[in-house]
């Protein structure tokens, strides 16, 4: 077995059958040491998974993975998730999809993307009736300098509020869409063919992850909170945001190639950074996502 690997004597809480090294004390894990093209057992499964809900998310380095490698590697971890978003040609984003500044057409890197609804902190799929477990991205391009990922750690956002405000929250049910986060990124709108496949859905502000912390459920997918004055709402969904988003609780996770990363839609926030010169860097990474549970 592996020696674990700590960062500042932050030592993991359990020993793994690969090297693991802390990246941060809000969130991330390194792995090294394997090679995720080959099969993996049900015991390095339930090991990933474990140090996934200690770390919330673990960038596996120098990985090489085809997309049909990344298929099979995802399908570890449950139900691979499709795509309610569209390509620039109309179809449907494919179950592996590319995550890139290249423009199809031209096949040179831009500055303004055919969507960019990445810019702005979410979970993905909280719009789905059964949001996201997990999410993986495997970076095939990286900037010279930049392009990183900002993830914020929930559970430690609510931990920090003060016990009047959580009472305040631990009732509140929030309306999350496709067409709420179209509007509110500034995307395209979204077809009617889109809203009948993801019509609205309510989910709790708060929610509870299986080890029974309890994380905030936020982002740019929401619409509105139920029950509430829709532009009282949607102003204190921003303030609880902002304030859920300060640094003291976000990972920044600096991209290298190979890096294969993926994390806890149930406890991170993410959005993607454009602090690198987009019109004439590539960046290219490949997604996948697994369907989760209905949160509670």
């Amino acid at each position: 077995m592996a020696e674990a690997v700590a960062m500042n004597d932050a030592a993991p809480r359990a020993p793994y059958p690969f090297a693991v090294r802390r990246l941060s004390d809000v969130a991330g894990a390194e792995i090294t040491g394997l090679d995720l093209r080959l099969p993996i057992t049900a015991d390095l499964r339930d090991a990933i998974m474990a140090a996934l809900e200690e770390f919330h998310l673990l960038c596996f380095r120098d990985q090489t993975l085809t997309k049909d490698e990344q298929y099979a590697f995802t399908l570890n971890f449950g139900e691979i998730e499709e795509h309610v978003g569209r390509l620039p040609n109309g179809e449907k984003y494919p179950v592996v999809h590319t995550v890139t500044n290249i423009d199809e057409a031209t096949g040179l890197p831009t500055e303004a993307p055919s969507t960019h609804g990445n810019y702005f902190w979410h979970t993905d799929k909280s719009y789905h009736a059964v949001p996201s477990l997990l999410t993986m991205l495997h970076a095939i391009q990286t900037p010279t300098e930049g392009g990183d990922t900002l993830f914020a750690n929930m559970l430690k956002a609510h931990e920090s509020l003060e016990d009047a405000e959580k009472r305040k929250l631990a009732p509140l049910r929030a309306v999350h869409s496709w067409e709420a986060s179209r509007r509110n990124t500034g995307n395209r709108p979204a077809t009617e063919e889109q809203k009948r496949e993801r019509p609205p859905v309510s989910h709790p502000v708060v929610r509870t992850h299986p080890s029974g912390r309890k994380s905030l459920y936020l982002g740019m997918h929401i619409g509105h909170i139920e029950d509430m004055d829709y532009e009282a709402g949607r102003a204190y969904l921003a303030d609880l945001l902002d304030r859920a988003t300060e640094e003291r609780f976000v990972y920044r996770h600096q991209w290298r190639p190979g890096d294969l990363t993926l994390w806890d839609n149930r406890v991170l926030l993410h959005r993607a950074d454009r602090n690198y010169d987009m019109a004439s860097e590539p960046r290219v990474l490949h997604r996948t996502v697994v369907k989760g549970t209905v949160p509670v």
